[in-house]
């Protein structure tokens, strides 16, 4: 029996702290922030208690400080659910560009910044980046907060202005500020929760959940179902399911507690009957979603409210939709398709524009560009006295749509005032792929969890 198999994971977590304590006001503010609300703390300590064993084998498997398994509870309140008005997800609150360059798949049928194991592999790799980058814990927790670009610019002011380049001597913004002293409370709560008055819910020192094999696609109903588990307890270990079926292919394995995954394996053995009700159909042409709806034999109010289709729109060729599956069918969703499904919709007037463009021709179209600052459906209308819905409709969008800067505008008129006409713009360079920080900071401050903490005044 190894050493730390004596002892329970909140003692083998404090035996792993090795990142440097910081010790100021701040730290002391939201020590009382956190002891101040012991039912808030019960609440997210018990619910990481369900992925703590996991993570804490994962970092110590890498050699890394285990004081970065707390970083959930800041990040997202360990909720793998958690999402951020500025489209971070997941537990480790990952936006979309940074999940893919950190192989989070983002399809139609998953999203792995909300798998358990994906995202805290995908947290670590960057964690140990950003760590081999700055080498300073502190620097590394901010850069992965605020951004490394911002970080690297913050220290580069600070030498030529003469002042240290360490995270307490840096300009930056009050949530980053605010981050790395908000994980030291944590720690020092979970390192003496007698002195704050808290009492910390017992964890086992042993893995919460075991990965149990999916051969078939099955409804996530029904993997429940067998499992023995309430819907809601599958959806917190498997939280990364977009639909109500799991693909085999895609997702080849579930996660249950230990004596779940064993009734599990018996009650898929001997269950008789289908055990997916849906599956996945690649649209050969781009249809209308009634033509869609009869080829795939579904009432179209159902297939519009499943896939969640607005309105006069048209399935482009190539999307993918879940559809209901025949009774009869034999064959699961292939990889290919369970990796790559995306929808892809364009307006109804869209497409008849498209018919419609020589007769427009003929009777005098305008093709201008908008300007360097993006142009309003609303302004454009007005510039040639027409109604906002004339513009829209000509070029496939909302009547309360903005064009892009140089974004080609069609406008049906003889005539056009000079002051419309305007150049397009010069081309820009194509920016660099925004870190979860970087878009948390440009974006309205985050909410990934219901009771995630604002800085106490």
């Amino acid at each position: 029996m190894r050493e730390d198999e004596r002892v329970d994971l909140w003692q083998r977590v404090r035996e792993g702290y090795e990142i440097p304590d910081l010790n100021n006001e701040l730290v002391r503010r939201w020590e009382q922030y956190y002891a101040t609300r012991p039912e808030y703390m019960q609440r997210i300590t018990a619910r990481g208690g369900r992925y703590l064993f996991h993570i804490v084998e994962e970092i110590e498997r890498r050699n890394l400080p285990v004081d970065l398994a707390l970083l959930p509870f800041i990040e997202s309140a360990f909720n793998p659910e958690a999402e951020s008005r500025a489209r971070a997800s997941g537990m480790w609150q990952f936006m979309p560009a940074t999940g893919r360059e950190y192989e989070l798949e983002q399809n139609l049928f998953r999203d792995d910044r909300r798998s358990v194991l994906d995202s805290t592999r995908a947290a670590l790799d960057y964690l140990q980046r950003l760590h081999r980058m700055f080498g300073d814990w502190h620097l590394a927790l901010a850069a992965y907060n605020w951004g490394q670009g911002n970080v690297q610019r913050a220290l580069a002011n600070n030498r030529r202005a003469g002042l240290p380049a360490t995270y307490e001597a840096m300009r930056m913004p009050d949530e980053t500020r605010n981050y790395v002293p908000k994980l030291q409370a944590v720690k020092n709560l979970v390192a003496r929760p007698q002195a704050f008055a808290l009492t910390l819910p017992p964890l086992g020192n042993h893995p919460h959940f075991v990965g149990v094999a999916i051969e078939r696609d099955i409804d996530v109903a029904l993997a429940a179902k067998l499992a023995g588990l309430p819907l809601v307890d599958f959806k917190a270990l498997n939280p990364q399911m977009n639909k109500p079926v799991i693909l085999a292919a895609g997702t080849p394995v579930v996660l249950l507690p230990y004596d779940n995954a064993n009734r599990f394996l018996a009650e898929i053995a001997s269950h008789q009957g289908p055990m997916a009700s849906w599956t996945a159909w690649v649209a050969p042409r781009t249809v209308k979603t009634a033509e869609a709806a009869q080829l795939v034999g579904m009432p179209e109010a159902d297939l519009r409210e499943v896939n969640r289709i607005p309105e006069r729109m048209v399935v482009q060729a190539g999307s993918t939709l879940l559809v209901s599956r025949p009774a009869h069918a034999q064959n699961d969703v292939a990889e290919q398709v369970a990796d790559d499904a995306r929808m892809m919709l364009s307006p109804e007037v869209r497409a008849r524009q498209q018919v419609l463009q020589p007769a427009r021709q003929q009777a005098g179209q305008i093709v201008l560009k908008a300007g360097r600052r993006g142009d309003s459906v609303v302004a454009v209308a007005r510039r040639y006295g027409l109604t906002a819905t004339q513009v829209a409709q000509w070029n496939g969008v909302a009547h309360d749509a903005r064009f892009k800067a140089g974004q080609r505008i069609v406008v049906m008129k003889t005539t056009a005032p000079k002051a419309a006409l305007r150049p397009a713009a010069k081309p820009v360079g194509k920016a660099m792929s925004k870190t979860p920080a970087q878009a948390r900071q440009q974006a309205p401050a985050k909410a990934p969890a219901r009771n995630r903490a604002q800085p106490p005044r």
